[in-house]
């Protein structure tokens, strides 16, 4: 029998640049919804700061910054490891934020306003 269907593909490339929400936040790192899939956003490629863990409150926190990490927030980030699955392993997506304009949405803004104002003043 002739089948007719559409299908949407989400194929992550090294170094891309992608948008993705925090769904779930640990003491080692967030984990992003990019597409259909999560990606890891490891503690160590979060932000320039030592960063700890909240657990009852479900945040990760800059030490020096005060910046928070929590659920719902959206991130800019650049793709540096794929894994594609194989048998059981469902494949693992790793992605940094120590890149300039990459970071949570808010302070990419934050900055960018700030260095608007510096050069107007």
């Amino acid at each position: 029998h002739p089948v007719v269907f559409e299908i949407l593909t989400f194929f992550p490339q090294l170094q891309e640049v992608i948008e993705g929400e925090v769904v779930e936040v640990a003491d080692f790192g967030t984990f992003l919804r990019i597409g259909p899939v999560d990606a890891l956003l490891h503690v160590s490629q979060l932000m320039d700061d030592f960063i700890s863990y909240d657990e009852r409150q479900g945040v990760l926190l800059g030490k020096e910054s005060g910046r928070t990490i929590s659920r719902g927030d959206v991130f800019r980030v650049r793709i540096v490891a794929v894994s594609f699955p194989r048998g059981r392993s469902s494949g693992k997506i790793g992605v940094t934020a120590r890149q300039p304009m990459l970071g949570k949405l808010d302070w990419i803004l934050a900055e960018a306003v700030g260095e608007e104002e510096q050069e107007e003043g």
